[in-house]
């Protein structure tokens, strides 16, 4: 049995399918109340639990040989910041060490490129990159980044956990809108006048789930594999996206500081007024200010995986927003 934390998620529901095609029996953990009916049902086993419940996780994790972890909370703002930590980093060091102890053979921890922005790093290799707290930018990506130190933490103790980092997936299905597929398909709408441009790195989601499998297979302890393709820059993505949607790059670049003033109002209107996801985020608009340019080589090497132009990406994307009834 396999195990998916997150395995209705963007990168959880093609990283299942995948599985499944390679035979394994699977097993599925959602939060309690997800969607989970795009998923093969009468393939799979699900079952909801909260990250937060030791005692759920301790039942889900066992008769498991293999574990991916790749459930947490991918959004950038919460009206409680303490969310973040709980579920992304306590819930990590739940899902690690009831897998360990109920004598799961691998494990593998799915980080993210959002905490690889230290600011003496300036792009190139990141496979052992030191990173540290005061490197992060706002409640989650420290969540991630503590979640990720404990998974090497486990690491150094056992030869099972492996760590892996996507870069930004990019494709169809993802059903949840994380943050850049909200940003996505608005533009495809005609509803993003606007841009703050920054440098990103690319890879279809369809292939970072074939990472994952790559480097369970082959990964080893202590190594981060960074799950990335292409450099470029938003605008450059958004001119992909944009010649399947009829949609022109906005011609505006909003500057840093207003961007940021922005984010403040949004974050706090939202905070005690709507409490609704803000239209902008402080942690969003900050790490524009990282680069986000990597050198995925080495990893790429490593697990002998070739992801496909992100170009190909963009006509899938566009494609399924299509049949979602996203865009008129």
């Amino acid at each position: 049995m396999i195990l998916v934390t997150g395995g209705g998620g963007f990168i959880g529901s093609h990283l299942v399918k995948k599985l499944l095609k390679q035979g394994e029996s699977v097993r599925v953990m959602e939060r309690p109340g997800a969607n989970v009916t795009h998923l093969p049902q009468d393939k799979i086993e699900i079952v909801f639990n909260d990250l937060r419940d030791l005692e759920g996780i301790q039942k889900l994790t066992r008769n498991c040989k293999q574990v991916y972890h790749l459930a947490a909370d991918p959004n950038l703002w919460r009206k409680d910041p303490a969310e973040f930590d709980a579920v992304n980093h306590i819930g990590t060091v739940n899902v690690i060490k009831a897998a360990l102890d109920n004598g799961a053979q691998r494990i593998l921890h799915c980080s993210t490129e959002s905490i690889l922005t230290s600011e003496s790093f300036n792009g190139g290799t990141v496979e052992d990159m030191v990173l540290n707290e005061q490197d992060m930018m706002g409640p989650y990506c420290l969540s991630k980044y503590r979640a990720e130190k404990a998974a090497f933490e486990f690491a150094r103790e056992s030869q099972a956990v492996i760590v892996a980092s996507p870069t930004l997936p990019v494709g169809p299905g993802d059903r949840l809108l994380t943050p850049p597929t909200r940003m996505n398909v608005a533009f495809c709408r005609g509803e993003l006048p606007a841009i703050l441009d920054c440098s990103i790195n690319l890879i279809d989601v369809r292939d970072v789930a074939t990472g994952m499998i790559a480097a369970m297979a082959k990964g080893k302890p202590g190594v981060r594999y960074l799950l990335g393709n292409e450099n470029m820059m938003l605008s450059e993505w958004l001119a992909l996206l944009g010649g399947n949607c009829a949609q022109n790059v906005p011609k505006f670049n909003v500057p840093y500081s207003v961007a940021l003033t922005a984010a403040w109002f949004s974050e706090h209107w939202s905070t005690y007024v709507t409490g609704r996801m803000p239209m902008a985020t402080m942690t969003g608009v900050r790490l524009t200010k990282r680069s986000m340019h990597f050198d995925p080589s080495p990893s790429l090497k490593a697990l002998d995986l070739s992801p496909r132009p992100v170009k190909e990406s963009a006509v899938d994307a566009v494609t399924w927003y299509r049949k979602q009834g996203w865009l008129t």
